[in-house]
């Protein structure tokens, strides 16, 4: 209220009337005195003037009325107390000459926001509908002076989302060029492009207009406009500008290794193959060699011998040339070669895995179910380490694994040497298949599996070995695991050829072969949306009888729909409105992957009323697990979408909202995920505990006591469900797996769906989906490991080789150290204890003694009395001694406190970390290179995390440089229970 009002209200009005009276009389200049004064009062006697609104209705509308904008003004601020707030915004776009908007007032922020929703709802029209319509100008000038606002108060961040939602793109690019730090305005603005726009023509108009403004700056910024490309799907341009950075300066060159890295960790397997294919450089040789009979003979687990992985770079024609020399290079970062053998280097050195954890699960394995369950827990813990300790100490217990469960103990190597390529085939030589009369068909399925695991979404190398293998496999079981091998290995290559073989075996009508297959066509073709592709697949859905078949097709056709938004939705509502359920789970997932990472809230609102409707339990637990799928971006959401359907009365919902939960709060510790699922552990339906528990697992993994302070006590329920031995068999595995989850990667892996760079991460979207149908079919469990990210901080010089050099951390040591390793149980001093005497017998030593001295014997019943007196005095004696324990243990918690507490004031407030280090999510943003290192990064970005390219300030000057460890090679044939008998002995004389 303004300072007229409040002297106005001050003289001892205390009604409008006489004001009001005024409209009526025939003179203008009343009639304008009248709406001077009643502007002033309004919102103090608004009620009153309500009355004759329609006066100053007319008045506005008689067009030789001088001042027709105060009538209008007046018209407004009395609808917008009446709460009409679309006629109060049709009068104030009359009156907006009138309107001050640096006035800060409810009414004033009310018909901005009104006028903001209606001009934005009139441009998405007009931009993304292409509606042939026309926008108020006066609506317009609104718009205009709240930018302007927004300029003048330097709410630059508010004024890059208005310009966002209104497709305002002059004004987007006004926002960040008058911003004071243009970098960091660039940098939020491609954040909020890629996590709430939710229309992809939109989202490449956006990124278009921030590559323009990247190219424009002083120093073209091109690690983050070939992040853009990435999105927009142009690998040429991205080969334009590393070509003109490799022809360019040395300096230049660090800054494409960088590019090279990030578009590696960022971009899908076809878009790096065709990046390489434009630069000219061919990927290594692709026939790998049938391993023959002599290659397949392994170390004895009792070797430590290892075979140090290939650092040569990838060849090719003209290497005398230097531009063909830096071209070798980039090409052995974009094939993967250098990364992944890095990322391995990392997870063995860094390798702290909790053997007594695996122990005690091996220990209270008493059924089939829990001895595979360890068997892929022991996976999840050393994936990509190298690390089959545990396999080769309990050869014995390993051997009892049969038919499916030997399948998926092989499989499992191959997760623990996931990324180990260069020795794959010597590696798995022992299982694989050798001739047509060969060993077990489970075990060398199982090890088909275990080389497309090694090779995931990066298999050129191995793609022909697995497809002869195919061919010329004809058990069942083998091709079931060469299916999945090769699907894995060609993940997103969108390779007809192979996509075409997987189909034959499609067609086969086979369940075992089919269910593999389906899931493979889908690997293949991910994200590709391909009309032939969907055509064929749903076309055999429709025409199978085999329910094995249709669930691997459901999980392809969502693979296929893939980050394609609203161009799938056809196909989605084909499949929400079949007759089959399991097509009607396949929509559903088909909404997860579409719309994965977009928050959509149409795709959210379908989701939920398939959720509550429909009428078969697997589509609506599908239904609850993709909602997870689409919120990962934006964890805090989930909790609220959720809460509800947890405690539905349909157990499957509460198991889906679980998993939703786990998915979507990955690796967050997040503590409303928490307070849901923690109660589910204990739901009387054995299968939703098994949900809640490995949900809560993904929550809290890479987590320790200072960032979730619930992780002791949720590693305690892990502990406790496997222990228990009345505990149900369904809620063990899930517990037992939780372990595997909790502990990935020897404790240096998180669970997440998001590079650092912000761009979804494929294979964990894999990963996590195939992951959810472990349901069905439990040796797709070892998909998981695809979600697995190492969080490592790695620095490479101009070689890319590692330097010895520290990065620092600038927070207290104990905020993101490992937790600590499961204490060993202490063995307890026996006590000695005296024996008991039983009251019959005492009454017979008294007679017999009162016999034999000839004395009058007391009476037996103060016989009894005193001896349930010394009962008391020992029961008492006991107490005292029990409640002196407690508080024995209770000081000594004490004195623990006080000596934590006392060790955090003295801690250090900053920690030094070696190359390569272990970096979580939480803590890049503290990671910074020190002033007086040797080294800095070639690009300047907040935080530090993955492949950092360092340059040399003492170029010239000798390195010390980090020498590569060997991974181990492989376990025994043992591993699967099919050991050969040792040899014979010599020929020798026998002599008397």
């Amino acid at each position: 209220m303004t300072a007229a009002t409040i002297s106005y209200n001050s003289a001892g009005i205390t009604s409008a009337a006489g004001v009001i009276s005024l409209l009526s009389e025939p003179q203008i200049e009343l009639k304008i005195f009248a709406l001077n004064k009643l502007n002033l009062i309004v919102h103090e006697f608004w009620a009153e003037i309500s009355d004759v609104v329609d006066k100053i209705e007319i008045l506005y509308e008689d067009e030789s009325f001088e001042e027709r904008e105060l009538s209008a003004l007046v018209a407004s601020k009395v609808y917008y107390h009446l709460g009409a707030y679309d006629e109060a915004l049709h009068y104030a776009l009359g009156a907006a000459t009138l309107l001050n908007f640096n006035q800060s007032s409810e009414y004033i922020d009310t018909v901005v926001a009104r006028a903001i929703d209606q001009y934005i709802t009139k441009r998405v029209q007009l931009c993304d509908e292409g509606c042939d319509i026309t926008i108020d100008p006066r609506l317009e000038l609104i718009v205009e002076k709240m930018f302007q606002r927004c300029f003048d108060d330097g709410r630059y961040k508010q004024a890059v989302g208005i310009a966002l939602e209104t497709r305002r793109y002059d004004m987007l690019e006004s926002s960040i060029m008058k911003s004071e730090d243009i970098l960091a305005m660039l940098s939020y603005a491609l954040g909020i492009a890629m996590t709430l726009l939710q229309k992809r023509a939109v989202r490449n108009t956006v990124l278009q207009v921030l590559v323009r403004l990247y190219t424009n700056l002083s120093q073209p910024d091109y690690t983050n406009m070939c992040q853009c490309y990435i999105y927009l799907n142009e690998p040429q341009t991205v080969v334009n500008i590393l070509n003109k950075l490799i022809s360019s300066s040395e300096a230049e060159l660090l800054m494409v290794f960088q590019i090279c890295f990030d578009v590696y960790e960022s971009a899908t397997q076809h878009f790096i193959d065709e990046v390489m294919e434009g630069l000219g450089i061919k990927q290594k040789s692709t026939t790998p060699e049938t391993p023959a009979e002599e290659s397949m003979e392994v170390d004895t687990p009792s070797s430590t011998e290892a075979v140090k992985p290939s650092e040569e770079p990838v060849k090719t024609v003209a290497e005398d040339s230097a531009i063909d020399k830096k071209k070798a290079k980039v090409g052995s970062i974009l094939s993967g070669e250098i990364p992944i053998s890095l990322k391995s280097q990392f997870l063995i050195r860094k390798n702290t895995s909790d053997m007594l954890v695996l122990k005690n699960c091996k220990d209270a394995s008493r059924n089939a179910v829990c001895h595979t369950a360890t068997v892929i827990a022991n996976s999840f813990m050393h994936a990509g380490t190298t690390c089959d300790t545990f396999l080769r100490d309990n050869l014995d217990w390993l051997a009892k694994a049969t038919n499916w469960a030997k399948f998926t103990a092989t499989a499992s190597i191959g997760v623990i040497h996931h990324g180990h390529e260069t020795n794959a085939l010597k590696l798995m030589a022992s299982y694989l298949p050798k001739d047509p009369a060969g060993g077990s068909p489970y075990q060398e399925g199982g090890a088909l599996y275990a080389l497309g695991m090694i090779h995931a979404n990066h298999g050129a190398a191995i793609i022909p070995y697995l497809t002869e293998q195919l061919q010329s496999a004809s058990n069942e079981t083998v091709k079931h695991g060469g299916c999945l091998g090769l699907g894995l290995a060609a993940m997103t290559s969108k390779n007809s050829e192979i996509y075409e073989q997987l189909k034959n075996n499609l067609y086969q009508d086979d369940a075992i072969i089919g269910e593999a297959a389906g899931l493979g066509m889908g690997l293949v073709m991910m994200g590709s949306l391909d009309e032939d592709a969907l055509s064929d697949m749903v076309q055999y859905a429709h025409e199978t009888q085999h329910e094995k078949i249709l669930r691997g097709l459901s999980l392809g056709i969502a693979l296929v729909c893939y980050g394609q938004l609203e161009a799938a939705d056809p196909t989605i509502t084909e499949l929400a409105d079949d007759k089959d359920p399991v097509l009607r789970m396949c929509g559903m997932y088909s909404v997860g992957m579409a719309y994965a990472g977009t928050g959509n809230n149409k795709a959210i609102r379908r989701l939920l009323h398939v959720a509550v409707s429909d009428v078969n339990d697997d589509v609506r637990r599908a239904a609850v697990i993709s909602i997870g799928f689409l919120l990962f971006n934006s964890p805090e959401q989930c909790p609220n979408v959720v809460s509800l359907l947890s405690e539905s009365y349909n157990s499957h919902v509460r198991y889906g909202a679980a998993l939703a939960l786990g998915i979507s709060c990955a690796g967050t510790g997040m503590k409303e995920a928490l307070n849901i699922l923690e109660p589910m552990i204990n739901d009387p339906v054995n299968y939703v505990r098994q949900g809640a528990l490995l949900a809560s697992a993904m929550v809290l993994v890479q987590q320790n006591d200072h960032l979730c302070p619930k992780l002791k006590h949720f590693k305690e329920l892990f502990t406790k469900t496997i222990s228990d031995k009345h505990e149900d068999i369904m809620v063990k595995f899930g517990a037992v797996l939780a372990q595997g989850i909790i502990n990935a990667g020897g404790r240096n892996c998180t669970i997440s769906m998001r590079t650092q760079y912000g761009h979804t991460n494929v294979p964990s979207v894999v990963g996590l989906l195939v992951f959810t149908h472990t349901w069905f079919w439990f040796p797709l469990s070892h998909f998981l490991c695809l979600a697995f990210q190492p969080t490592y901080l790695i620095g490479l010089n101009k070689d890319l080789k590692m330097p010895k050099m520290k990065f620092r951390s600038c927070a207290r040591p104990s905020t993101y150290a490992y937790p600590p390793l499961l204490e060993p149980p202490k063995e307890k001093e026996k006590e000695k204890v005296s024996t008991a005497i039983l009251s019959t017998t005492a009454k017979k030593q008294a007679k017999n003694k009162t016999s034999a001295m000839d004395v009058d014997s007391p009476t037996e019943d103060k016989k009894e009395v005193s001896f349930k007196v010394e009962e008391k005095k020992k029961q008492e004696e006991e107490k005292k001694k029990q409640e002196d324990e407690k508080k024995e243990e209770e000081k000594k918690k004490e004195e623990e406190k006080k000596k934590d507490a006392e060790k955090k004031k003295d801690e250090a407030k900053f920690e030094l970390l070696t190359n390569p280090a272990r970096v979580i999510v939480e803590q890049r943003n503290v990671m910074d290179i020190p002033s007086d290192c040797r080294y800095s990064s070639v690009w300047k970005r907040s935080g530090l995390g993955g492949f950092i390219v360092l340059k040399d300030t003492k170029d010239g000057e000798e390195e010390d440089l980090i020498e590569a460890l060997k991974p181990t090679i492989a376990t025994e044939e043992k591993t699967t229970g099919d050991a050969e008998e040792p040899s014979p002995p010599e020929p020798f004389e026998y002599t008397e």
